[in-house]
């Protein structure tokens, strides 16, 4: 049986959202840093919505089995510009208390397994912090490879971009 479960994201995981996003622990890689209220916790959710509603994927809630009504964290794949340029980008974010249980890698492979396998997509693109290294980890033993740097927050070293083929990836 697997241990995650993913479900669309809904306005009503806004506090939940708020909770995870506004860590200042889970926001040590974020150049913006924690999220700092509700509303933008709201309004990062309509996006999420906005996005399904537009591309019929993206960002999940995700749960652990066991506890399908209590959210650990949100992330998937989604449409993301690359500084104008659009790719599509695995991206996630836990609670604390879900850290270091393989939650990361299980949900990387799971979205690269849906991304070329149910959406057919030709490629899928991860970015991380150059010093994020937990993150870095997931991504390869994914199967990601890197691909490049992308100069993506002033006065700071360019963020690593790592990327999954079709037919390629772990």
């Amino acid at each position: 049986m697997d241990r995650l479960i993913y479900r669309m994201p809904q306005a009503c995981d806004a506090q939940r959202l708020f909770a995870i996003y506004s860590d200042p622990n889970t926001n040590l890689f974020n150049p913006a840093g924690p999220m700092n209220d509700l509303v933008e916790a709201q309004g990062l959710l309509s996006r999420w919505i906005e996005h399904w509603e537009k591309h019929l994927y993206g960002a999940w809630a995700i749960a652990r089995s066991d506890a399908p009504e209590y959210v650990i964290g949100f992330g998937g794949i989604s449409a993301h510009d690359y500084l104008a340029e659009q790719r599509v980008n695995l991206g996630y974010r836990f609670a604390v208390e879900a850290w270091g249980q393989g939650y990361a890698t299980q949900l990387g492979r799971d979205a690269l397994t849906y991304a070329f396998e149910k959406l057919c997509l030709p490629e899928v693109y991860g970015l991380v912090r150059p010093d994020h290294k937990a993150s870095i980890r997931v991504l390869e033993k994914i199967g990601m490879q890197p691909f490049g740097q992308l100069d993506d927050v002033p006065g700071k070293a360019p963020s690593l971009m790592f990327k999954a083929l079709r037919g390629r990836s772990a």
